[in-house]
């Protein structure tokens, strides 16, 4: 299972964006992960920083939404997406961005489920229940 530290989990989204910024190429998942970086210009300046990135805490208190975790949910919910895993999620997700309008606020939905149903499997010390979180999203359509 890739379990990743969050130190190499910030350097990706920042040494991605750098690339994208030098116009470098770029590999498939850094390609998916910079196409949701520009959609949050938000976070750019943050991305810009790589040592300060590093460096900050994000909690909700001080931050509102950690920009890492947001990017990888994302990035998360696109890999699920193209490889229909959960079954049925691609066909949710096409529902929800033809009734929100966009992919990006879809996503937004989705990740609120997401997140829901890692913390209540991290709470009962249980592995993510894929049916609960079909449930969950289809409640959203």
């Amino acid at each position: 299972m890739f379990n990743p530290t969050r130190e190499a989990v910030r350097r990706f989204f920042c040494d991605t964006w750098k690339k994208k910024t030098e116009n470098h190429i770029l590999d498939p998942m850094e390609t998916i992960a910079s196409d949701w970086m520009i959609e949050h210009p938000e976070s750019h300046t943050l991305l810009a920083d790589s040592e300060g990135a590093l460096e900050q805490d994000y909690t909700p208190e001080r931050w509102g939404t950690n920009p890492f975790l947001h990017l990888s949910m994302h990035l998360s919910i696109s890999e699920q997406i193209s490889i229909n895993q959960p079954p049925g999620i691609t066909e949710i997700a096409d529902k929800l961005s033809l009734k929100m309008g966009s992919i990006h606020e879809a996503q937004h939905l989705m990740m609120e489920s997401l997140g829901q149903i890692m913390w209540e499997a991290q709470r009962e010390g249980q592995p993510l229940n894929p049916g609960k979180y079909l449930e969950a999203l289809k409640k959203l359509t």
